[in-house]
């Protein structure tokens, strides 16, 4: 696929609240799956990657940390309910 040159033909709709608790379930997974690894410290370092390339692990745990709160916020500003009334025909 192509790259896009810009978002004017990007369409989509909003997540559900379903999805939107699905992406937060994925990113707990991927922060757990990098601490089970058990090579996390408090210090910054890298881990060689393929062709020499390095993941810096406290970065990637600090983009999904980052992307949590993100999606968890936006869920948190939904509605809880919705209220409707009741309207007898005449």
């Amino acid at each position: 696929m192509a790259d896009l040159p810009n978002l004017d033909e990007v369409t989509g709709e909003e997540l559900s609240d379903e999805q939107l608790r699905g992406v937060v379930a994925q990113i707990d997974l991927d922060i757990v799956n990098l601490l089970r690894d058990g090579k996390l410290s408090a210090v910054k370092y890298g881990v060689g990657g393929a062709e020499g390339r390095t993941m810096d692990r406290a970065a990637n745990l600090k983009a999904l940390l980052a992307a949590r709160q993100f999606y968890d916020g936006i869920l948190r500003q939904r509605p809880g309910w919705e209220t409707s009334q009741y309207v007898e025909p005449e």
